[in-house]
């Protein structure tokens, strides 16, 4: 009986801080400082749609940049360590004897990233996708200092996961002789003949395999993943990271298959390395030419190592971006062809074919949706009533929340949980809080006592952050 007491009042106490916390919430709605400091305070799990290099802030990059007098061009404010052979480029060196280096550290960080963006300039999608190239000789061989960025970022704000899609797989195999699966696998996927496909790749996938695509998957697992995660102490009793695999969507077929069979080798092989993923503008040419041959690929890939997660960037369109019949099919595809066990953005969801029977297969097999307001407004131009976050929740539809890329959107997420307060009055405290929930219980961890740390030290977290509340 005693016992029985005793679970009770620490029920009714559990109750008792979130509608304290809840009332909180409710009565400063509308005050976005009020919801800021609620915000960055409330443990907020994991982050689970996260691009390392999308995720460092410009400020560090560009003062590497100075430091060690990469070249700038200055047109296009791409960066090289070395000066290209064409082009107009000059070193920072050169451009502070001239006095000029103010000015154009001014134009990288309105480059690099979305500060003083004023939408006119050029297209946000276009600012967004082509930034990576200008800044990534900088943070080539830089990987540690970006890690201890992000950890202490997600500390400050009350973080204690990310699932970061990190990098390629560094490989040079030899493909010339298989060249000619690219035009017959795009004849086989023009036709939607997945039997053809499923053939093709398995040829593939043995001539691969011969290529010795272990050897690239283990260098990459121990000696860049492993290394780093350890000399760095990523893990501790505070804070935790995994690692996510991608391959590129603009890549040819036999390439792309490639690297993204050397991709689950990896995954399969670390319990560091969460899962797999595919990147690359949605809309791209070969993105959309290859879209489905791309599932057909994941589909294949699943079939030799089943216990390999991956989530796909899916439905990262809207109307306008493309034709209206572009918008019908890819999460279609993504879910019920490649078997994906999460979906990032998911923003066309409403134009989807039978969009509704979908949504309802995503609820019934718990597959999440990774929701990016801050991305979403910046590069679709889809906020508020217009993102489909709302339809999501209407049928139950498991939600996390993430950041995509909070170093060029200079954002973090903390914001994210602003704007979703802000944008919908109707989620109460405690589905925010279930959200929060939701992105540990569906990382990719593989380790089943990590995430039941994780999740433990959550419980520990909310309770001090509820505390707060009941003294008030």
């Amino acid at each position: 009986m005693t016992r029985i007491i005793t679970f009770f009042c620490i029920f009714i106490a559990q109750i008792s801080f979130s509608q304290s916390a809840e009332s909180y919430l409710e009565k400063n709605r509308n005050n976005e400082a009020l919801l800021t400091a609620f915000f960055q305070q409330m443990p907020k799990g994991g982050d689970l749609h996260h691009h390392f290099s999308g995720s460092i802030y410009t400020e560090p990059l560009l003062e590497r940049a100075i430091a060690e007098d990469f070249y700038l061009n200055l047109v296009t404010m791409q960066v090289s360590k070395n000066k290209p052979s064409n082009g107009n480029w000059e070193t920072f060196s050169s451009l502070k004897n001239k006095g000029q280096l103010a000015f154009y550290e001014q134009q990288v960080m309105q480059t690099w990233s979305a500060k003083d963006y004023n939408g006119v300039s050029v297209p946000s999608d276009d600012l967004f996708f082509d930034s990576f190239d200008k800044f990534f000789p900088v943070i080539d061989g830089h990987f540690a200092e970006g890690l201890i960025e992000l950890k202490k970022r997600a500390l400050s704000e009350n973080v204690s996961y990310i699932e970061t899609q990190f990098s390629i797989i560094p490989c040079d195999m030899k493909l010339d002789d298989l060249s000619d699966f690219n035009s017959k696998l795009r004849q086989a996927a023009s036709q939607k003949d997945e039997k053809a496909v499923l053939k093709l790749l398995d040829n593939l996938y043995q001539s691969i395999q011969q290529k010795d695509a272990k050897k690239y998957a283990a260098d990459f697992n121990t000696n860049f993943i492993a290394k780093l995660h350890k000399d760095l102490k990523m893990d501790d009793g505070r804070f935790t990271m995994r690692y996510q695999n991608f391959v590129l969507r603009f890549m040819e077929p036999v390439d792309l298959f490639k690297n993204l069979v050397i991709a689950f080798i990896s995954a399969n092989e670390s319990k560091l390395v969460a899962g797999v993923n595919i990147v690359s503008p949605e809309h791209g040419e070969n993105s959309m030419k290859d879209y489905w041959l791309h599932m057909v690929m994941f589909k294949y890939c699943h079939s030799k190592y089943a216990d390999v997660k991956y989530t796909l960037h899916a439905g990262e369109l809207t109307l306008g971006l493309v034709q209206p019949e572009d918008l019908t099919w890819h999460i279609n595809s993504a879910i019920y062809t490649a078997g994906a066990n999460r979906i990032g953005h998911g923003v066309d969801i409403a134009y989807e074919e039978n969009s509704y029977e979908l949504l309802r297969y995503m609820a019934k097999n718990n597959i999440p949706i990774e929701i990016n307001l801050a991305s979403n407004e910046f590069i679709l131009k889809v906020k508020e009533g217009r993102h489909p976050f709302t339809l999501y929740k209407e049928f139950n539809v498991p939600i996390v929340i993430s950041t995509d890329d909070a170093g060029i959107l200079r954002t973090n997420m903390t914001e994210q949980y602003v704007l979703l307060a802000k944008r919908y009055p109707d989620v109460s405290y405690s589905t925010i809080k279930q959200y929060v929930y939701n992105s540990i219980n569906y990382s990719f961890i593989q380790d089943t006592a990590v995430k039941k740390q994780l999740l433990k030290d959550l419980d520990a977290r909310f309770k001090t952050f509820e505390n707060q509340f009941s003294k008030n």
